[in-house]
């Protein structure tokens, strides 16, 4: 998983280059003691197409305090493991220890366990976790290391540059587009956590606070699972607003092996858990599809917090209602069916972000409604 294009260079001020959000502020920085300041994680499977791209780019790392990579082979049937072995004296010769670990059974253990032995293997201050597909740029472990310093409670990513050019266009320009704010606002989203794992960076304290990655195996969304984590231990989400990794796009992705299905359920159980818990009322925007598998999510107590559902389709609202079918009680629940500007806030807005042409935003803009408090996105 990867991305490249070229970076603005490193004259931009702090706050111009990070983009910053937290949950709470209230966590000691990293142990001292520790030679190692940063250990790259990198699990490893069937990788040897990208292996000899990947490790050059981590072994030209511009970072000049004492660094590692440590590689976790979740039991390749290519030549990995061999191309690794070839590389570990050009780590050597750098000054930067190469630990390469594995297992030769058939049965891959998931990229949640490889992620996990190697961190386990690794002493490293901080953690910066990198795919074997994706490409690191020059600066990348620097920057990312200046920015989790001050901030040892923060997953850190970057901006990350697409390859095949064009390939996912949509997600990559939310990937590098959201404000701070929207780090934590739109995590709720089909799109998965607001910073991308191949881009994550933070303090070993953190990620010891946080736990382990899940380690179900194929199928199993690790990174939103631990982004959740985190982020219910307070942690900060940070991006440094540069092109640092190069995010490549295949379909033998991991990210391909997880379920929509897996993916929605763990969005709906952490939305009502986050916001819908703290809301007396809500409005569903889209009474369409997408806001009608939302309402049947929800638990029943959450459903009868629902008050309305809110459209532009003249079609839907002149039904009047949404009527419940599949409900036991009797009668069964019709919810009223609205003009957006009929409705009234708080929001879940069931519209897919950037797929209206704008038309979305400016109507949100309009009801002059701040995310985040009047509104979440969850498509």
């Amino acid at each position: 998983m990867s991305d490249t294009r070229g970076s603005s260079g490193d004259s931009e001020p702090e706050s111009k280059r990070l983009c910053t959000a937290s949950a709470s502020h209230n966590r000691s920085g990293p142990t001292d003691g520790v030679s190692v300041a940063v250990s790259v994680i990198m699990p490893v499977f069937n990788a040897s197409d990208w292996l000899d791209e990947c490790l050059q780019a981590v072994l030209e790392q511009d970072f000049t305090d004492p660094m590692e990579l440590s590689v976790y082979d979740d039991g390749s049937t290519d030549n990995s493991r061999e191309l690794l072995e070839r590389w570990r004296q050009r780590f050597e010769d750098r000054g930067r220890p190469m630990l390469i670990s594995g297992h030769s059974s058939s049965s891959p253990r998931g990229v949640g366990f490889a992620k996990n032995q190697a961190v386990r293997q690794s002493s490293g201050r901080f953690l910066c976790f990198q795919d074997a597909d994706d490409i690191m740029r020059p600066q990348r472990v620097r920057l990312q290391y200046e920015a989790a310093s001050l901030n040892p409670t923060a997953i850190v990513g970057c901006k990350v540059c697409r390859v095949p050019e064009g390939s996912t266009e949509r997600y990559t320009r939310w990937i590098n587009s959201l404000s701070p704010e929207q780090l934590l606002t739109q995590v709720y989203t089909s799109h998965g956590p607001t910073v991308i794992m191949p881009t994550w960076f933070c303090s070993r304290d953190w990620f010891e606070e946080v736990g382990l990655f899940d380690e179900g195996g194929k199928g199993v969304p690790e990174d939103l699972l631990f982004f959740y984590q985190s982020l219910r231990r307070g942690g900060h989400v940070m991006r440094v607003d540069e092109c640092l990794l190069v995010y490549r796009y295949h379909e033998h992705a991991a990210t391909h092996s997880v379920l929509e299905e897996t993916i929605w359920n763990l969005r709906v159980h952490f939305l009502q858990e986050r916001v819908l818990s703290q809301w007396e009322s809500f409005t569903v925007w889209n009474a369409g599809k997408q806001g009608r598998r939302l309402y049947r999510s929800l638990s029943p107590t959450n459903q009868k917090k629902v008050k309305a559902f809110c459209d532009v389709d003249e079609n839907k609202i002149q039904k009047g209602f949404y009527t419940y079918e599949e409900s036991k009680e009797r009668p069964k629940p019709r919810i009223p069916v609205l003009h957006f500007t009929n409705a009234s806030p708080p929001f879940i807005v069931c519209v897919k972000l950037d797929m209206t042409e704008g038309v979305l935003e400016q109507n949100l803009r309009s009801l002059q409604l701040k995310e985040g408090l009047h509104y979440y996105h969850f498509s």
